[in-house]
């Protein structure tokens, strides 16, 4: 671990740093995009520039094609109507674009996403913008389980109820969950935080590392290493303010909520006696 800035703003807030040793990442951008670290598949789009699509007659594949037809033509705003739930649209965008869908998303929808701003005016299926790397994502209504698995960042927010295991294996940006989560939520999360203004299910943060949850309403039970925490001044102006982006309230007041965090018992669970991990289990 590297030494930790006790006093930084970051550290309070729960953003936590560590020496991570290993393979280094790929790069995967344009070095000569050296302000704009764009993709090279990157499409040069004009938010002004608007389109709709009816594809009550398309199927997924054609599309997800569309969207990136109408990318490379310059469009920067496009609005997908009559989606019929179909599964895994508009996954892959590497972008900023103004998307959004009158209707409602199937499973894997808007997955592996870097960069657009999503508005879905109906539910979503299971895995929700699995991978998210950044941008936002707005559900207007209801969402499936595994909402956000593996994010690593932006905004991903339901304004409705969501299924189970919400945020599985987070590793960054901010899960907002505008009524109840079910069991498992935040399981093995490791960065980030969940904001979840209703109640939350059985085993809430179990095995979590690292990472932040606010709960506004009941907690049917924490999980493994999973503790409450004390809330700040900082935790209160931060939910404030990203709530408000959303036009969302907590119901009691922020500073009524219940915030979680990791025990951190198991951080060296490998080196820990037979004993001592039935304690912690």
């Amino acid at each position: 671990m590297a030494e930790l800035n006790e006093t930084a703003r970051s550290h309070d807030m729960g953003l936590h740093t560590e020496q991570l040793t290993g393979r280094t990442q790929q790069r995967f951008f344009d070095i000569s995009e050296e302000e704009n670290h764009l993709y090279p598949e990157a499409y040069d789009v004009d938010f002004n520039k608007r389109v709709v699509i009816d594809a009550i007659d398309m199927d997924a594949r054609d599309v997800n094609r569309k969207i990136r037809d109408l990318m490379a033509e310059g469009y920067g705003s496009i609005v997908i109507r009559n989606p019929q739930a179909r599964h895994s649209l508009a996954v892959g965008i590497l972008q900023r674009l103004n998307l959004t869908f009158e209707g409602s998303l199937g499973y894997f929808g808007v997955g592996l996403i870097d960069g657009p701003n999503v508005r879905v005016t109906g539910r979503v299926g299971w895995s929700c913008a699995e991978n998210m790397m950044a941008g936002t994502v707005i559900v207007e209504k209801n969402a499936g389980s595994t909402f956000g698995a593996a994010m690593r960042g932006g905004d991903l927010v339901c304004m409705g109820d969501v299924g189970s295991r919400t945020g599985i294996d987070q590793k960054g940006g901010t899960i907002i969950v505008g009524g109840r989560t079910g069991a498992f939520s935040a399981f093995m999360m490791q960065r980030g935080r969940m904001i979840v203004l209703g109640d939350a299910g059985k085993n809430l943060g179990d095995s979590m590392y690292d990472g932040t949850i606010f709960v506004g309403g009941t907690i049917e039970s924490l999980g493994v290493d999973a503790v409450p925490g004390d809330m700040t001044d900082l935790d209160c102006a931060w939910l404030e303010r990203k709530l408000g982006m959303y036009g969302l309230k907590a119901p009691n007041g922020v500073a009524n909520m219940t915030k979680i965090v990791a025990g951190k018992q198991l951080w060296n669970y490998d080196n820990l006696e037979p004993s001592e991990k039935k304690i912690v289990l």
